[in-house]
């Protein structure tokens, strides 16, 4: 088996633009390919939580970062072209279930037409070789039936946040075929589950919202116990777009939709998960709530990610149980004064140096 990383040859210098760099990927993007002497600009919205990573871990010392809103289509069109990057690893969106239900108009806004303005953008940039589009694995038309669904399923999408993540994948497949195909530049979505890892101050997420009240001393409420989740470390699916940037760097006949995901033994329920996070942070109480949210939100979800196993090498790195500790380990030793990016740049090379 080989269990691929990013090669540090291919990232050295190249000029790589991140949307999203404040939020939590982003931000863990931003700080890996600074590691890799990449050259790296970002695009984002100013940090929406306090305290957040982009703040606390000083990510805009490494980068060079501007606060845009890519839904301005002429504003992002000015800065790209200012960049003039080689590759756009794409993440800006509005990620949280919950709320695209009381923001729909936005939540459609920014992860349909912020899509759209990025592909347009490109169309008009001639520095850019290959980009990488993270949508979600809650784009697939989710029957619950047990199935880990693959790229060629169909899409769809209950919930505002969902739909409007299929619909950009429909923006993103569009482009490809009508403007990208015959220029040589690759143009992928990557679809991602679960994600967990420090630095995470998201409203609504379970590890964030577990630590916030044992921190507090307060009992954890979890209204959906039994729901099953493809959870993984947030360096499993960074790791993914990595090497499919690379490899369609050169051969853009690889470009296209890719899953990335656990294996199927580590897909668990909130329950399991969060237990787990309680022994490992070794206080905190839980109190199960029956959920009576009119909201839907999905029991189950699974992906199949053979294609990237098959096409790029990639394979899990992490079990569960070693990322809910690398999780609770980073969150523990923040809150004992240690500096954020030199907790994250330890858990990159542990994960750079873990034999799969």
């Amino acid at each position: 088996m080989i269990n691929r990383l990013p090669d540090p040859d291919f990232w050295r210098n190249k000029k790589v633009l991140v949307t999203g760099h404040s939020g939590f990927k982003g931000g863990w993007l931003t700080i890996w390919l600074d590691k890799l002497e990449a050259i790296v600009s970002g695009i984002s919205l100013e940090a929406q939580t306090r305290p957040n990573l982009f703040t606390e871990a000083n990510i805009s010392e490494i980068c060079e970062s501007k606060f845009v809103d890519i839904t301005n289509l002429e504003v992002l069109k000015n800065e790209i072209h200012n960049i003039q990057p080689e590759i756009i690893i794409h993440m800006a969106a509005q990620s949280l279930v919950r709320k695209s239900y009381e923001e729909p108009i936005n939540t459609f806004n920014v992860n349909v037409l912020g899509s759209l303005n990025i592909l347009e953008a490109v169309r008009e940039c001639s520095s850019v070789k290959t980009v990488v589009m993270v949508t979600t694995d809650k784009v697939y038309q989710n029957n619950e039936d047990g199935r880990s669904y693959k790229e060629d399923d169909p899409l769809g999408g209950h919930d505002p946040y969902s739909a409007s993540k299929a619909a950009s994948e429909i923006v993103i497949e569009s482009y490809r075929k009508s403007f990208f195909s015959k220029e040589n530049i690759s143009i992928s979505s990557a679809r991602a589950g679960n994600v967990i890892g420090g630095g995470d101050w998201s409203d609504d997420r379970l590890i964030p919202d577990a630590v916030k009240s044992w921190k507090a001393n307060k009992t954890l409420e979890i209204r959906s116990p039994h729901s099953v989740r493809p959870w993984q470390h947030v360096l499993e699916p960074l790791n993914g777009y990595l090497i499919l940037a690379e490899d369609t760097f050169y051969n853009s006949k690889l470009a296209g939709a890719y899953n990335f995901g656990p294996s199927k033994n580590d897909e668990t329920t909130v329950k399991d998960l969060i237990e787990q996070a309680q022994v490992a942070y070794e206080k905190g109480e839980i109190e199960y709530l029956e959920s009576k949210s009119p909201l839907h939100e999905a029991n189950l979800l699974s992906l199949n990610a053979e294609k990237a196993t098959s096409n790029l090498n990639f394979y899990p790195r992490w079990r569960l149980e070693e990322t809910i500790h690398k999780t609770i380990s980073w969150y523990k030793n923040f809150a004992l004064g240690h500096h954020p990016i030199s907790l994250c740049l330890l858990d990159i090379e542990n994960f750079e140096t873990t034999n799969g």
